[in-house]
């Protein structure tokens, strides 16, 4: 049992691997669909503002609240500006934010592209002579790894605010000051290292949703396994793959 299952995964890895170099050969030769990649940019990223926007705030202020009271035992309240903001920048804001990427629209492409497979969308592009990975994934993808990381810096910018709120009402933290310790903390590689891993989350919720998108069967049903499986193993890839960026990125910077 644990060989048949072995070799599945392995087989899984292999045609997202082929996607991939699919989607990199589409990229580099003609015809480009600017209009489909602006329409996906709308779609995924504008609709997904507010949402990033009510995470990185709440988190924000709860990581200030937390630290805040932890720290005030042993007189490191000053310190709360500094470790907020780069658990934000750092982590919290990539990861939250990629979390719900792939459950918003990960699930979303999926679902809209098994759908277009069990209802025979996908086989009249092909009849009509164009490629399915230029039309669907190129555009989903590039749009995806484009509003990503601008949505995870919008979250942690956001949150960072979030704790300037709760830090100057709850420990009487005055702004300049807490802003002052923010700037200080935080480096330019923290930003670029921060969206360099959203761009790599994005890469892997939309090569997940659009393969399996394109392998979904059974009708309705089909594709709502689909939507799970996309969810699922998208959220664990991105947990597993954090720590090693996170590492890589520390050796760089």
């Amino acid at each position: 049992m644990s060989s048949i299952t072995s070799l599945k995964y392995f087989e899984t890895t292999g045609k997202i691997t082929h996607l991939f170099i699919q989607f990199t050969q589409a990229c580099l030769s003609r015809p480009f669909y600017l209009n489909r990649l602006l329409e996906q940019i709308v779609r995924l990223g504008i609709g997904s503002i507010s949402i990033s926007l009510v995470i990185g705030i709440m988190t924000g202020m709860v990581m200030t609240l937390q630290f805040g009271y932890g720290l005030e035992k042993f007189g490191g309240t000053l310190y709360v500006p500094a470790i907020v903001s780069m658990s934000l920048m750092r982590e919290l804001a990539p990861i939250f934010t990629s979390l719900l990427i792939a459950g918003r629209v990960g699930s979303g492409i999926s679902a809209e592209i098994g759908a277009m497979n069990v209802t025979q969308q996908i086989d009249a592009l092909r009849a009509l002579g164009t490629s399915p990975i230029r039309v669907l994934v190129v555009p989903r993808v590039l749009a995806t790894m484009i509003s990503l990381p601008l949505l995870a810096m919008l979250s942690g910018f956001s949150g960072i605010l979030g704790g300037l709120f709760i830090a100057q009402t709850e420990f009487n933290i005055p702004p300049g000051f807490y802003l002052n310790k923010v700037f200080s903390s935080l480096s330019y590689g923290d930003v670029f290292g921060s969206m360099f891993k959203c761009a790599f989350f994005a890469l892997i919720i939309t090569l997940f949703a659009c393969y399996k998108g394109f392998q979904t069967k059974e009708g309705t049903k089909g594709v709502g396994n689909t939507t799970i499986w996309v969810v699922v193993n998208a959220s664990i890839v991105i947990l597993i793959s954090d720590f090693f960026l996170s590492k890589l990125l520390i050796l760089l910077f």
